[in-house]
């Protein structure tokens, strides 16, 4: 697997570091953060996302909470199809 380290939480304590890496072969985020608290989840699953589609979380997923610092830190869509284009 070929990580790059593309963020950290500005000024955060040793032990508190919300951290992205992107997979370099898959494109895949792999985000470091924040537990969504249980309201947060249930709050998720009222909304839900399609319809038809299940709002449970199976044990091999999760809700995190993404600090809006950290959305710097993400690939936007339109670099990554211009890359593509290149």
């Amino acid at each position: 697997m070929r990580l790059t380290f593309l963020g950290i939480i500005p000024n955060t304590p040793n032990v508190e570091s919300p951290t992205i890496w992107l997979d370099e072969d898959t494109g895949d985020l792999l985000i470091q953060s924040y537990n969504a608290t249980e309201d947060e989840v249930k709050a998720c699953q009222e909304i839900g996302s399609i319809p038809g589609h299940s709002t449970e979380v199976p044990d091999h997923e999760t809700i995190i909470r993404l600090p809006k610092v950290m959305r710097q830190y993400l690939p936007r869509d339109d670099e990554d199809q211009r890359a593509q284009l290149s």
